[in-house]
């Protein structure tokens, strides 16, 4: 009889970690294919000199498709006046971007850790710079 109380009591906390995996799994798969979207766009935008609204678009709309995220969910900030590639390196021809996605669900198990729904969500963030690749005619 102990050890059928024992169990019941290991037993939820135990499922949590194995809960927690899978979660841990999803989280990678979808920022993975966050980052091939991202990584896409960002190639457009060097051959374009910056990001057109079109790769905006089409970026956006990979994201929303893949992930059901809004664009009002999303922070978005892309350089879209057209840097120009010069002979040597320059800061003026580096091509900037960030984009940023809600993650729901960090924890498994959070509110039986006492975690609210609210602090169990954060953004994932891409943020870097690029080099242009569009010469100047």
């Amino acid at each position: 009889m102990k050890q059928l109380i024992v169990l019941m009591g290991v037993l939820p906390i135990l499922l949590v970690f194995l809960i927690q995996f899978t979660l841990d799994q999803r989280n990678s798969d979808n920022i993975g294919r966050f980052q091939e979207c991202v990584y896409q766009a960002k190639e457009q935008a060097k051959q374009k000199g910056c990001f057109t609204p079109e790769i905006k678009e089409e970026m956006i709309g990979k994201i929303e498709g893949n992930f059901g995220v809004q664009e009002e969910d999303m922070v978005i900030v892309l350089e879209e006046v057209p840097q120009y590639r010069t002979s040597k390196f320059d800061e003026r021809e580096l091509i900037y971007y960030k984009v940023s996605v809600p993650i729901e669900r960090i924890m498994a198990g959070n509110r039986f850790f006492g975690i609210s729904d609210e602090k169990n969500r954060g953004m994932y963030t891409i943020e870097s710079w690029t080099a242009s690749e569009l010469l100047k005619e």
